[in-house]
């Protein structure tokens, strides 16, 4: 290609915006306005004789005018889908309640599945266990099998079952000895899936013999710490058990509807008046097999398991059922025995029966009538064969007497509440039933009577059941609910006169750890203080604390969700102390977080806002030295903890902290101090990058609004503040090592700069940037993941570029040092292979040099005098300007030449309609100009067929349409081909 001259087009910014401005007329109608739809009715009328039909929207006649949507609310029909979707019962598996029938349980009544993962894991047992079942051998189950397949009459399938029955009951039994637990719960859930093996096998006395083997090891005490585990995993079987029946009975009680010949099953809401007679008649022969099981628990919890089915019988034989076996259960001998069947009994009461709760208090009762065998001789005997402490054992009865005591609790009323807590004190006055009885009604109850709970507290026999937990137990009531306000101070005092008291760390901990929120919630921070300090006095001894870090996280965690005022929070001199108590360092990085989180964010840390509950946080900016000088600290304490081992996650989440901490910390006007602290904060922090790039950029926050106070008119004392700004800026960002956010960094600190007059600052800002350009390297990992760095780079660059138009050449430098300096390190940067970013950038430097050739600048930086000014459209300055662009023009054509010679002929095409493109928006193309080439490159874009059509079709509309007020873009529009691609 021949040779050719960049020629600017001369451009008047003021009439160009006042031809392109957009006319405005005021209206009424706004996009997000309601719209109102009026429909009308599609009608024939006629005129004339003839039939004329008005227009309507066939969608809108259909629906009446309402969009399904509001016609459903209308009908009240709208409904949650979920609510819609078939209905599954909420209890857990092997506890279903009556289908059809609604639970009358609430929100607040706890289910049996969550307690049944705590019972698994709190009670355990290193002892071996032992497990007596019966299975078939394979040569059994080939006679089971023989005798079912010649069964010919209804006899011979009765005299098989017997046999059956009489084979499990004579040689089949097993004993199975020296299990581990995880052994014992394995073989138990082999028993469980047996039990439903057998039932799909249509071997139903077998399930029913697993069944009873099942509840016969409930019956076995001789590994008695794992009784409540054993008796979870007995009873999910025999839950399964009781499923199984209850849904054979049911799939047995299709039913004719009146008026219908196909059967149909029962509703969910059935009667036992549509329940057919063969129905009732197998469910009653499953009650008799069941009477008939000579053992007493076996018959008890078998029984228990299938009481649901007595809804096919009659609908009131509940209430005396439950009666009936709540009377047998005072057969067990065993007081711990007996209270779990006790506690399956309400189980299931409660679930297919929760409007009867007459047994629930009898069971109760019963089991206060026989408290007095837990002190007798043959309870002795086990725990000393055993080796268990009273303590251990009056523990395996909590989970039973919980689930009971929730059940009588139930929408008690207080006066349910204060005749039980008088029964137990006159039976047997026991802390283990004390603390049941506060954990199952309702706190607001507990609370009213705060002062009466603390004396019989008291005053009741601890026998083995250690007295702190109750203690406790009251306090997680007391913070649920508050205490008449004449009780509260004195409550505190007898609590803590009695828990201060208390030797052992493990129980002081555990009642301090649920006390130190009723202080928080209720008193000043006197009186929190004082705990916090009676807490390190017992913690500290022996460094006793190093036991107990969950616990005194917890502590920290509940200070902070009540005491948000930071001032009052660090003027307690235990705090910090109490915080210097964590000596591991990961857990005091943890508990350092969370109080950063507290202060930077105002939330309660770890949980979710709660009913009553007041947001009052640290939203306000401090300068306060106490608060300050703290949480300096506490950040130092989470930056010194990383290092080079540290995750990524862990690393952003510790600057997010610290960031939210500097952005909190505010002088007002005193600027300097504010440039002060983060000096310091750049000293103590050095290590995260994160937290530099925001010390810049508030450094920079902190320019602006000196600029912002003085209006722009620097004095000679703000004129050196803004450089002293600067010059931190400049020391600072080299110890990034991202060095994208360096270049971003060097970029807004240059333009801050510029703002306030420090030009020299500004300089030297942008020549540092320049001179970091051959360091970007040529990709880049980015969330794992490898990318090219070119298409960042080529942003920035155009970024970059647009900076300049309003930077002044230095006198000492030379014309334009900035873009001679920038166009040297493009040439020699090491681009990519098949990449065109080198001379997409000579194009944007190209234009920036179209703007510096104008008598006046687009934009300016006021009381900066740009090159327009400072040179005044001087020929030899312009001459400079077009012996720039003319090198880049021959560049960019060289470059055009050599993508024909390497058949990148797809990218030619683009990057000359590219160039076309610029040259049209910045470049004059009138005759004996650029037009020529314009046409040349028109051409290029177009001639092996690799053009963008639509792109080139809307560019030539442009160019006509410019062409009606400018000849020039008329003429050029005019030798401008479109070659159709047919």
């Amino acid at each position: 290609m021949a040779a050719y001259q960049w020629v600017p087009r001369m451009r008047d910014y003021t009439s160009e915006k006042k031809e392109e401005a957009c006319g405005r007329e005021t209206t009424d109608y706004h996009p997000l306005k309601p719209m109102t739809v009026t429909v009308t009715e599609s009608k024939a009328k006629k005129t004339g004789g003839k039939a004329e039909t008005e227009f309507v929207d066939p969608l809108s006649s259909s629906l009446d005018g309402t969009d399904p949507l509001s016609m459903f609310a209308a009908e009240n029909v709208v409904m949650d889908p979920l609510s819609m979707a078939p209905k599954r019962d909420r209890a857990e598996s092997g506890s279903k309640a009556k289908p059809g029938k609604k639970s009358s349980l609430d929100e607040s009544f706890e289910p049996w599945s969550t307690k049944k993962a705590n019972i698994l894991s709190k009670y355990t047992t290193s002892e071996r266990l032992s497990i007596t079942t019966s299975f078939l051998s394979p040569s059994d189950r080939e006679k089971v099998a023989v005798k079912t397949q010649v069964q010919t009459t209804m006899t011979d399938k009765v005299k098989n079952r017997l046999e059956q029955l009489d084979d499990f009951e004579e040689g089949s039994v097993k004993e199975m000895l020296n299990l581990s637990q995880q052994d014992y719960v394995n073989r138990i859930e082999e028993l469980n899936q047996a039990l439903i093996s057998a039932w799909e096998q249509d071997q139903r006395v077998k399930a029913l013999k697993i069944a009873i083997q099942c509840s016969k090891l409930l019956v076995d005490i001789s590994v008695i710490q794992f009784y409540p585990s054993k008796f979870v995993l007995v009873t999910d079987i025999l839950d399964t058990f009781g499923n199984l029946v209850y849904e054979r009975i049911r799939q047995k009680s299709a039913y004719f509807p009146p008026g219908s010949k196909v059967p149909q099953m029962l509703p969910e809401d059935f009667t036992p008046e549509q329940v057919p007679d063969s129905a009732k008649e197998t469910c009653r022969n499953w009650f008799y097999k069941i009477a008939s099981i000579r053992e007493l628990i076996p018959r008890l919890y078998v029984e228990t398991a299938i009481l649901k089915c007595y809804s096919f019988l009659t609908s009131g034989e509940y209430s005396q059922a439950l009666l009936r076996l709540s009377s047998m259960m005072r057969g067990i001998g065993d007081p711990l025995v007996a209270v779990y069947a006790r506690t399956y009994l309400c189980r299931v009461g409660i679930l297919v029966a929760p409007e009867v709760h007459d047994h629930v208090t009898i069971n109760l009762y019963d089991f206060l009538a026989t408290y007095k065998q837990l002190q007798g001789d043959s309870v002795q005997n086990i725990l000393a064969v055993q080796q268990l402490e009273m303590a251990q054992y009056l523990h395996l009865y909590t989970p039973a007497l919980d689930w009971i005591l929730q059940c009588v609790a139930h929408r008690a009323s207080e006066d349910t509440m204060t005749e039980v807590l008088e029964h137990c004190k006159k039976k047997c006055n026991s802390a283990l039933l004390l603390n049941s009885v506060m954990s199952a009604f309702k706190p607001d109850y507990i609370a009213s009577r705060a002062l009466k709970f603390v004396d019989t507290i008291r005053d009741c026999e601890e026998a083995g059941f250690p007295k702190h937990e109750l203690y406790s137990s009251l306090g997680a009531n007391m913070v649920l609910a508050d205490p008449p306000e004449e009780q509260r101070l004195q409550t505190l005092n007898e609590v803590w006169k009695v828990v201060m008291k208390l030797k052992n760390p493990a129980n002081y901990i555990a009642c301090a750890e649920v006390w130190i929120e009723y202080p928080c919630k209720h008193f000043t921070k006197r009186e929190v203080n004082t705990i916090l300090g009676d807490i390190i006095k017992h913690m500290v001894p022996d460094r006793a604390f190093e036991d107990f870090y969950p616990q005194l996280q917890s502590i920290v965690t509940k200070v902070l969700s009540h005491m948000h005022d930071f001032a009052v929070l660090f003027s307690m001199d235990k705090f910090l102390p109490f915080i210097d108590m964590f000596q591991k360092e990961s857990v005091k990085v943890e508990v350092c977080k969370t109080v950063m989180e507290t202060f930077t964010s105002g939330a309660r840390p770890g949980a979710l806002y709660t009913a009553g509950y007041k947001k009052r946080v640290q939203q306000e900016t401090t300068s306060d030295p106490v608060i300050m000088n703290a949480l300096m600290f506490i950040c130092k304490t989470m930056h010194d903890s990383v290092n080079a081992l540290t995750l990524e996650d862990e690393k952003k989440a510790i600057s997010n902290l610290i960031c939210g901490f500097i952005r909190r910390i505010s002088f007002g006007r005193d600027f300097e101090q504010q440039l002060s602290f983060y000096v310091e904060a750049r000293a103590t922090f050095s290590n995260l990058e994160p937290v530099l790039i925001e010390l810049v950029q508030r450094v920079n926050q902190l320019s602006m609004e000196t600029h912002k106070v003085v209006k722009g008119n620097h004095s000679r004392k703000t004129a050196a503040f803004v450089r002293a700004c600067a010059a931190y800026s400049f020391i600072t960002i080299p110890s990034i090592n991202n060095i994208f956010s360096r270049l971003n960094l060097y970029l807004v600190s240059g333009q801050v700069a510029m703002v306030n007059g420090a030009l020299t600052q500004g300089d030297a800002f942008f020549k540092a940037a320049i001179g970091l350009l051959p360091e970007v390297p040529r990709t880049i990992q980015v969330d794992g993941k490898v990318r090219s760095t070119e298409p960042l780079l080529a942003e920035y660059i155009n970024n970059f570029v647009s900076n300049l138009l309003v930077v002044p050449d230095n006198p000492d430098q030379g014309v334009l040092y900035l873009i001679r300096g920038l166009l040297n390190v493009l040439q020699n940067y090491t681009w990519e292979d098949n990449s065109d970013a080198k001379v997409r950038s000579y194009l944007s430097v190209t234009c920036l040099l179209s703007a510096m050739s104008q008598e006046n600048y687009l934009y300016h930086v006021n009381k900066v005098d740009s090159n327009d000014r400072l040179y005044g459209s001087d020929p030899k300055f312009l001459n400079e300007v077009q012996q720039i662009a003319n090198t880049l023009i021959a560049e960019v054509l060289e470059h055009l030449k050599h993508l024909q010679q390497q058949e990148a002929l797809k990218r030619q095409s683009a990057l000359a309609l590219e160039f076309f493109t610029r040259m049209v928006a910045h470049g004059d193309v009138g005759p004996g100009k650029m037009g020529p080439l314009a046409v040349n490159l028109w051409n290029l874009a177009q001639k092996h067929g690799h053009g963008d059509t639509k792109v080139m079709v809307r560019t030539l509309e442009h160019l006509k349409k410019k062409g009606v007020q400018q000849k020039e873009y008329a003429d050029l529009a005019a030798k401008l081909p479109l070659q159709s691609r047919t």
